[in-house]
Formats: structure tokens, C-alpha cells, sequence
């Protein structure tokens, strides 16, 4: 759990805090919407799921060799980093 707490003597800014946080959040929900998205194109191209693909395709396995490859396993790693990324947000607790 991450445990936030802001000191200050404006009381307006702490909900200008809370606000930016919640708007980064719905961001980064919807960039891994979308990483979601482009991952599942792929897996219907191949028909492999990610997984699969991790660990037994090559670049030369693919129609669309060194391109599809690329984009395919930036994509997943893009979602682990976003994943991470929306858990620690969530994990905000506000100290009042």
C-alpha cells in the first residue's frame, strides 16, 4: 500500500493533488486499453496467445518478421510497465 500524505497550509491544494493523481490513473487506464487492444490484434493474427508467443516465437516465425515482432513484444512489455504503473495508483491511500 502506498500511503500519500501532503502538508501544506493552503487547504486548497490538496484536492488539486487528488484531482491530478485521479486524472493520471484514467489515463494510464486507458493507454493499457489500448495496449490491451493491439495485443489482441496480434494474437488473432497468429493465433498464439502473448504468452506463447514470449517464449517459443521468433522474429522468422512471423509473417510480418522484425516489424510484427517489435511492436508485438514492445506492446507487452508496455502493458507490464502500465500494469504496474495503475496498481501503485490505486494503491493510494489519502491521510486526512
Amino acid at each position: 500500500m502506498v500511503r500519500l500524505q501532503i502538508i501544506s497550509d493552503r487547504n486548497n491544494i490538496i484536492p488539486v493533488i487528488q484531482d491530478a493523481i485521479e486524472a493520471k490513473r484514467k489515463r494510464t487506464e486507458i493507454g493499457f486499453r489500448k495496449t490491451e487492444q493491439e495485443i489482441r490484434k496480434f494474437e488473432l493474427k497468429y493465433n498464439i496467445h502473448s504468452g506463447e508467443f514470449i517464449n517459443s516465437i521468433t522474429a522468422e516465425d512471423l509473417s510480418g518478421g522484425d516489424e510484427d515482432y517489435i511492436s508485438w513484444m514492445g506492446e507487452i512489455k508496455l502493458r507490464e510497465s502500465l500494469l504496474e504503473e495503475l496498481q501503485a495508483l490505486h494503491e493510494i491511500k489519502y491521510i486526512k
